[in-house]
C-alpha cells in the first residue's frame, strides 16, 4: 500500500532548498498546476494522469532539481514516475510559497528493508560505513522512492543511489576505499554522489579516479572543478 503519510525528519523551513532536498508542497498549488492548461510536465507532453494529480495529496514529496534552461523564477522540482506508468520524469516549477515543509533524503539505514532481500547485507554494510565515518547517507532513486511512496520502482538491473555528505578531509580516501569495496561484492551497482554543504557534488566513482579535475554538479549545472578545492570544502 502506498504510504498516506512520509515519515520524515522536517528541517527548518528557512533552509536553503538545495538539490536533492525533499519538499511537501500544499495540495492546492499542486492541483492547480495539474489543472493548468499546461499540464505538469510541458517538457515531456505528459498530460496529468490519477497518480499525479494525487500525488500532493498523498503527502509524497517532489525533490529539489537542478535548474534547466528555459527556468523561470520559481523553486525547479521533479518526480520519477514507476516503470507501471511509464517512468518518465517530470520537472516542474513552483512558487516557494506552495512548499508545505523542506525534508532530507530518507537515511540509509531507514530504507534497507525496501530493497530487494539480496541487497540487504550490503546495503547494511554501507550503513555501517557512514556511521564509521560520521556522514548522511541519503538515498534517492528507486530505492528512495519505492520507500517513500510504497510504489514499485526497482527492477532486476536496477542501482542504488546515494548522496553522501562528504567526510573529513583526512578520512576521504579511506572512504573512498570502502565504498569500492562494497561495490565490487554487491549485487546491484553503487551510484550517487559525494555533496559538499552547500549540495553540489561529485560521482563517488570520480572521486575514487583520483583525477584532478572533477564534473561539479551544482544547482544550475555541470562545471569542472578542482578536486584539491572540492576536497578542500571538507571540515
Amino acid at each position: 500500500m502506498p504510504r498516506a503519510e512520509l515519515p520524515l525528519a522536517e528541517l527548518p523551513r528557512q533552509l536553503p532548498l538545495q538539490r536533492h532536498r525533499l519538499v511537501r508542497v500544499h495540495p492546492a498549488a499542486w492541483e492547480g498546476l495539474v489543472d493548468s492548461p499546461r499540464g505538469v510536465n510541458p517538457r515531456s507532453g505528459l498530460g496529468p494522469e490519477p497518480l499525479l494529480r494525487d500525488w500532493a495529496r498523498r503527502g509524497w514529496p517532489l525533490i529539489v532539481r537542478r535548474r534547466l534552461p528555459g527556468d523561470g523564477a520559481g523553486v525547479p522540482l521533479g518526480l520519477p514516475l514507476p516503470p507501471a506508468h511509464g517512468k518518465g520524469r517530470i520537472a516542474v516549477e513552483l512558487p516557494a510559497e506552495a512548499i508545505a515543509s523542506v525534508h532530507p533524503l530518507p537515511e540509509l539505514s531507514t530504507v534497507i528493508n525496501t530493497a530487494p532481500p539480496e541487497w540487504r547485507a550490503h546495503l547494511a554494510d554501507l550503513a555501517a560505513i557512514a556511521h564509521d565515518y560520521d556522514v548522511h547517507a541519503g538515498v534517492f532513486g528507486g530505492l528512495g522512492w519505492q520507500w517513500l511512496t510504497g510504489l514499485k520502482y526497482l527492477g532486476p538491473k536496477s542501482d542504488v543511489d546515494i548522496a553522501w555528505a562528504l567526510p573529513r578531509r583526512e578520512r576521504l580516501a579511506a572512504f573512498l576505499d570502502a565504498l569500492a569495496a562494497v561495490d565490487a561484492r554487491s549485487p546491484m551497482r553503487l551510484d550517487g554522489e559525494v555533496l559538499r554543504a552547500d549540495g553540489a557534488g561529485v560521482n563517488w566513482r570520480e572521486l575514487l579516479s583520483g583525477n584532478t579535475e572533477l564534473a561539479l554538479k551544482t544547482a544550475t549545472g555541470v562545471l569542472l572543478d578542482s578536486r584539491a578545492a572540492f576536497i578542500g570544502a571538507a571540515a
